[in-house]
């Protein structure tokens, strides 16, 4: 992968943070319940997920 390509998906990646960060707030000042237990475990694992997700794209591919 070229540093074009990298560049290019590492912008993607910042503006989709960025888009479902300000998706959450938007959400959160609509319901200032709190979360669930099972939405504070899905978004918990889904911020795991992005995180492996970085680190493997970050890496090297070994073939």
């Amino acid at each position: 992968m070229n540093n074009s390509q990298k560049d290019e998906q590492d912008n993607l990646q910042k503006y989709l943070e960025e888009k479902a960060k300000q998706e959450q707030e938007k959400k959160e000042e609509q319901e200032p319940e709190p979360l669930s237990a099972y939405d504070a475990c899905v978004l918990k694992e889904s911020a795991k997920i992005h995180e492996l997700i970085a680190e493997a794209q970050k890496r090297p591919k070994d073939e």
